[in-house]
């Protein structure tokens, strides 16, 4: 029997804090919430005051009854879940579940776990505060209320199994605005000028740009003819010094953002990463909007930059939160201890921990000192100057030892290297003048980091629900991360060279994208479905005024079931209306115009399979009637971009590529993409080749690959079970058996496998249920 027993969330967390308490502590896990709404039931009842129905789940049922026991035996428990609302809510539920008394429970929180921050937690417990429970309970509720009703509106409306969220389907509403401003976008070329010039010495170059992009070709030629005769000065040079300041340390959306820049990490894949490093010790609660250090870090920091660096790269510098609100943690996310260079298991762990130490020290040190540099070089006959600029660093300051990095929308063209050196009134010889035309660029599409600091500078959600926001939209199927081919384009370079203009065609791939954010479809409908029948929903302005009352209810000034009540009475009247109303058209539906051969209406719409183009009406009704015709869009078709000549064009599908042993090799497209149907087995056909287009000996090549593939496939089977093969996988060798896998043990030839020693590795292999790891939680 212990005399103490605590318990955490997860079970990393738990093994690290066990090591800093004695004997007389147990240290037990709750994985995570031990219970929750009903996820097969509404779980709210509205009559009485939205009281939540909450159930353990039947996977929590054993852990709840043994927590239970060790509870009942212990003199003391101590509830130490996570010090947000999430965690919060952890404890409550716990003490409730549990059956726990006042007199012999204690709330502890740390922000990191330490020996140090526990035994401190230990020393100051304080009570489960309920106004934080509320505010956790007001958002489990609010968004159960609108997932759960807007739900089956998407099933009448649009299409069955669909769902919709508050913070989510503001997200994508985000993400289908951003690509319709890139659709609606218009390019404006202009030419960028640049200028190569010889020093008095008659060697050195110096390269310069007229400060004014030209319009127009014919800009050019009169740039270009006046430079032919021209004489070039210097008639100013300009130093000017800068400084540059550190970034603050991270919060959760700057260290997501900062991880996606430099590291290549996905949103979810940080939180995943920082929380191993969390609960190993290493790091700071990784879940909050603060940007405070403590005196304690502000202390070590001090002694690790003056040891390293010297005392004049340090720097004191107290940081303040902006964002209103913030309230998940206290501190900004820091190493537990600065002066531990490296720490994680994995690689991945070593990098984003080294990411955090080195953004910690940099905000406590000097400004990074530079001289910047301006050339201007004028010319007579034309009013605008070429100019050179360049920046040199004086003094790195906290430049050694980072650089926070830019998302590409705010990157811009520079030249700012080292300038020769040069005297006022220097005349110059023009080596090279070049005029390129360039074009103005589109929006960029999002990224996760990007959508992340959008949603906080609209004050939509907060550090726990960034990563699964993001998650949730893509798992929908409302958003796509992927990769947008792009365009070739040509542009015009005009040269003048030795007193000749000369001019050349060049092209450019513009457009490309890679790991953005685009809505599919389905998101696109969704959205605009939801836009002109619930705009509250999708507003950003209300949804930041809710998440406001949620941060007045943890404050203690609003009741939660006022808020939600205000919500509900607005929102359900809504939703039945939604539920009846009656349109010409189903959601998503557009007519693209009449086929010419047949004279029969042509529509875009969505389909219970996807985006698709429909031929001829649909008359239910008149079972006589003829039955319309189908054709899936291609991947890279949109129903909102596709014209009527692209949708008749997928009717030409599926088309007979020739014959091939005797068999007709048909090209078409299905659920899953473009395909090659021969003998019955089907081949997919790859990006660079089109259904359309595709050749037969090319048809042929892909057949003929697919079989060399499933020949190295196949490894052995077995006459006394058909079922049992040996197969080749992306990781070698397995035994697939009745549509399962099993590994076969190191060092063990699979050709010569016996089939009772198949079947025997089969019986003793775990069973995959009882095998699968629990889930830390997931915030929601």
């Amino acid at each position: 029997m212990h005399k103490n027993l605590v318990i955490v969330e997860s079970p990393a967390k738990a093994k690290t804090i066990e090591k800093f308490l004695g004997k007389e502590f147990k240290v037990m896990s709750s994985y995570g919430h031990i219970r929750d709404l009903n996820p097969k039931e509404f779980s709210i009842d509205t009559k009485k005051n939205y009281l939540p129905k909450y159930v353990v789940p039947a996977d929590k049922k054993k852990l709840v009854s043994e927590l239970k026991s060790e509870a009942k035996q212990a003199e003391q428990v101590w509830l130490a879940s996570d010090e947000d609302r999430e965690g919060e809510a952890i404890s409550w539920h716990l003490y409730e579940v549990l059956g726990l008394k006042p007199e012999n429970t204690k709330r502890i929180v740390f922000h990191e776990i330490t020996k140090t921050a526990i035994l401190h937690a230990i020393e100051t417990p304080r009570d489960i505060n309920l106004n934080l429970v509320d505010a956790q309970q007001a958002r489990r509720v609010l968004d159960r209320i609108v997932g759960f009703e807007l739900s089956p509106v998407l099933w009448r409306k649009v299409r069955p199994a669909l769902s919709a969220g508050r913070v989510q389907s503001v997200a994508v509403r985000l993400i289908v605005e951003r690509e319709r401003e890139i659709n609606a976008f218009v390019s404006e070329a202009a030419y960028r000028v640049i200028a190569n010039f010889i020093l008095p010495d008659g060697s050195t170059v110096l390269k310069a740009e007229l400060n004014k992009r030209l319009k127009t070709k014919e800009e050019v030629i009169s740039l270009l003819n006046q430079c032919k005769t021209a004489s070039f000065q210097i008639d100013d040079i300009t130093k000017k010094p800068l400084k540059k300041s550190p970034a603050p340390p991270f919060t959760t959306s700057t260290l997501q953002q900062e991880a996606a820049r430099k590291l290549g990490y996905s949103v979810s894949q940080t939180m995943s990463i920082a929380q191993k490093l969390y609960e190993s010790g290493m790091i700071t609660y990784m879940r909050t909007d603060s940007v405070n250090l403590s005196d304690l870090a502000l202390g070590t920091s001090k002694e690790e930059i003056v040891n390293t660096y010297g005392e004049k790269y340090y720097k004191f510098r107290q940081y303040h939160t902006k964002s209103k609100g913030a309230q998940e943690a206290h501190e900004a996310i820091r190493p537990t201890y600065i002066d531990r260079v490296e720490a994680g298991g994995s690689a991945q762990e070593k990098k984003l921990y080294e990411l955090i130490r080195k953004r910690t020290l940099a905000s406590q040190m000097a400004d990074a000192e530079l001289e910047k540099t301006t050339i201007s070089v004028s010319f007579p006959g034309w009013k605008d100057k070429f100019q050179a600029t360049g920046e040199v660093i004086v003094f790195d300051g906290f430049l050694q030892v980072y650089r926070e990095s830019m998302d590409d929308e705010n990157e811009k063209e520079q030249e700012n290297g080292l300038l020769p050196a040069v005297n006022l009134n220097d005349i110059l010889v023009l080596d090279e003048v070049k005029a390129t035309e360039r074009f103005t660029q589109r929006p960029p599409r999002y990224t996760e980091a990007s959508l992340v600091r959008r949603l906080e500078e609209l004050g939509i959600g907060r550090p726990s629900t960034y990563a699964p926001t993001i998650q949730t939209v893509q798992t929908r199927g409302y958003v796509v991360k992927g990769d947008k081919a792009g365009e070739e384009r040509n542009f015009t370079v005009i040269s003048l060279r030795k007193e000749k203009i000369s001019e050349a065609q060049k092209s450019e791939t513009v457009g490309a994208d890679r790991n953005k954010l685009m809505p599919t479809d389905i998101g696109i409908v969704v959205n605009d479905f939801l836009l002109e029948y619930f705009p509250n929903i999708l507003d950003y302005n209300f949804t930041a005024n809710v998440e406001k009352e949620f941060d007045s209810i943890a404050d203690g000034e609003m009741e939660w079931t006022r808020v939600i009540d205000n919500f509900y009475k607005i929102f359900h009247p809504i939703v039945d209306e939604a539920m009846t109303s009656k349109t010409d058209h189903k959601v998503g539906e557009r007519e693209l115009g009449i086929d010419p051969k047949s004279g029969k209406p042509v529509f875009v719409k969505i389909s219970r399979y996807g985006p698709c183009v429909q031929m001829g009406q649909a008359f239910p009704d008149d079972k006589k009637a003829p039955k319309p015709a189908f054709a899936a869009l291609m991947k890279d078709q949109s129903i909102e971009t596709i014209t009527l000549e692209e949708a008749l064009k997928l009717f030409d599908l599926p088309r007979k590529v020739g014959e091939f042993e005797n068999e007709e090799v048909i090209a078409a497209i299905g659920r899953f993409g473009p395909f090659i149907r021969h003998n019955n087995k089907f081949v997919t056909i790859p990006k660079e080749l089109n259904p359309y287009t595709i050749k037969l000996d090319e048809a042929i090549e892909l057949i003929e690959k697919k079989r060399i593939q499933e020949e190295q496939r196949f490894i052995k089977s077995f006459e006394e079970e058909p079922e049992l093969q040996i197969l080749n996988g992306r990781f070698g060798a397995y035994i697939a058996y009745k549509k399962s896998n099993y590994k076969i043990p190191k060092n063990t030839d699979p050709q010569k496998l016996t089939y009772d020693e198949c079947m025997k590795i089969i019986e003793e292999a775990p069973d995959k249920k009882t095998t699968k790891k629990k889930a830390t939680r997931k915030k929601e």
